[in-house]
């Protein structure tokens, strides 16, 4: 085994998701989504949260002014800025005093260490640079400010003029800053590179951070190396989340550290929460949830081939590096047509039926090979596959029983309507309702709820989230064989069913009438 780091003494998680990770593309975030996810990441408890530049974009203005409002516990807000503009002093530098306007206790200014962005974005000499570090960290000091300074394309700036670079980060120590953060602004340095640049910035005498990005893929990995060479301040954000290829992930980064070097970042309660706090700041952030994301994704502890079940329950461990439950998440056993009688096993005990009968689940498992042979992926439906088990153990009792039904798509004045017809019995009564929708599969969706509704009044809170197709049939277009799956959700529950059929309404047909049925079954009749 390797010797693992010791923790410092002090060690920080600085957040920067709100600031950093905004400028992802395609990534918008209003005050109040700022608002969320800052009470979001003082729940779990990181060190600092960076809010944004006040008095250079007015939404973060007004986010420190409503932050005060939230009462933080756990975290501390940073507000984040730059030094002053060459040729003038801090004391007069506008950008300067809306920082100390901002009210927070710490502050973290961006200063130039690469030699060429200094002649080059600020147009003034290496002196003054270093001037406007000295005198931005004195003048926020002398106002009572904790100062974090970022070296902004620092390993960039040592590669091309390292003592230059190195006085960077001497000036802003001398001048009172608490941490220098050495930043791979460009995001080009790889994990054997770090150690040697954050010795020599080490010599300075400064407690030293890391802001990596992921151009290379090693945001995390270099942050990790960086912090083996000796700083004890990290910075990143949830999810990956920042501009271009976007910054070290915190939700690995916390775990690395908590759970492979046995370092005290989080208590284990909090660091449980970890996976719900790293979706919901997706959910505000209107981004989708990873499923491949390490540790809190959705794949993360899921198993697919049989062999892989077959471990399992002997010792869950053996396919898994660690307990998925220590950071919210949970192991998942897919079906698919790898999966062997053990998968079946596991899934089956997962929802709560027994599968003991080693012949029983042989038999359901040759049903579901056959099935995804023909196109069905249950690996994506859990709902689908837990039909088909209750099917294949007789004890599928299903809440309606459709009739007939039909659809038709006609174009009047250059407008097309679909209408559709369904025939179904429910609670002993017969219903038929027609019903209209923006394409065949909303309508047939319309009339199937209409039709339940007066049985089950909850159908109608019952909302498709999303609605996927694929072509099976590589080379046969519109003859294909079609899968579709769909995602219901009613209250806090989310489904999936899959439907696959010889055009897409068949399949689509198949997908709706399961998740309506799955959702009256497992969450009307049985609360």
């Amino acid at each position: 085994m390797p010797t693992l780091p010791a923790r410092p003494a002090e060690f920080h998680v600085f957040d920067t998701s709100l600031r950093d990770g905004a400028q992802q593309e395609g990534l918008n975030l209003s005050v109040q989504d700022k608002l969320k996810i800052a009470g979001y990441l003082d729940e779990l408890g990181v060190t600092f949260i960076e809010g944004g530049w006040p008095g250079a974009n007015p939404n973060d203005t007004e986010f420190f002014v409503k932050a005060k409002e939230l009462g933080l516990q756990r975290s501390k807000l940073v507000a984040f800025g730059a030094t002053r503009k060459a040729g003038a002093r801090a004391s007069e530098d506008a950008l300067t005093q809306a920082l100390v306007d901002a009210g927070t206790e710490y502050i973290c200014i961006v200063a130039k260490s690469h030699d060429e962005h200094v002649f080059r974005a600020l147009r003034t000499t290496l002196e003054e640079n270093l001037e406007m570090v000295r005198d931005t960290v004195e003048f926020l000091t002398s106002q009572g400010k904790h100062v974090f300074v970022d070296c902004e394309h620092f390993f960039d700036g040592y590669r091309a003029n390292p003592d230059y670079a190195i006085q960077v980060v001497q000036t802003a120590h001398d001048a009172g800053a608490e941490v220098v953060i050495l930043c791979d602004t460009n995001g080009g340095m790889l994990p054997s590179w770090m150690g040697e640049v954050v010795e020599a910035a080490a010599e300075t005498g400064a407690k030293l951070g890391i802001h990596c990005h992921n151009d290379t893929a090693c945001a995390v990995a270099n942050t990790l190396a960086a912090v083996e060479a000796g700083v004890m301040h990290v910075q990143g954000t949830f999810n990956g989340y920042g501009e271009r290829t976007g910054n070290a992930d915190l939700s690995a980064l916390i775990p690395n550290l908590q759970l492979k070097y046995g370092w005290d970042i989080l208590p284990p309660e909090q660091l449980g929460d970890l996976t719900r706090v790293a979706h919901a700041i997706a959910l505000v952030a209107h981004q989708p949830i990873l499923g491949r994301q390490p540790y809190v994704g959705q794949s993360s502890f899921a198993h697919k081939a049989g062999l892989h079940a077959s471990a399992i329950k002997v010792d869950a461990n053996l396919y898994q590096h660690i307990d998925p439950a220590l950071v919210g998440n949970d192991m998942r056993m897919l079906i698919s047509d790898m999966a062997g009688r053990a998968n079946i096993q596991i899934k089956g005990e997962q929802l709560g039926f027994d599968l003991a009968d080693r012949d029983l689940a042989a038999r359901i498992t040759e049903t579901v090979k056959a099935r995804e042979a023909e196109g069905y992926a249950y690996e994506s439906a859990d709902a689908s596959f837990e039909m088909l088990l209750r099917d294949q153990l007789g004890i599928l009792e299903l809440p309606f029983e459709v009739k007939s039904w039909r659809v038709f798509t006609e174009e009047r004045d250059k407008v097309n309507t679909s209408e559709a017809t369904v025939k179904l019995e429910a609670k002993g009564v017969k219903y038929m309702v027609v019903g209209e929708g923006n394409g065949p599969v909303n309508a047939l969706d319309g009339a199937l709820r209409d039709a339940l509704k007066s049985a089950f009044p909850e159908v109608a809170d019952f909302e498709l989230t999303d609605y996927r197709v694929r072509i099976l049939d590589d080379g046969y277009g519109t003859d294909a064989t079609v899968r579709t799956l769909i995602d219901t959700s009613y209250r806090e529950h989310t489904w999936t069913t899959v439907g696959v059929g010889t055009n897409v309404i068949e399949a689509s047909w198949e997908a709706l009438m399961d998740a309506l049925a799955y959702g009256i079954m497992t969450h009307v009749q049985h609360g």
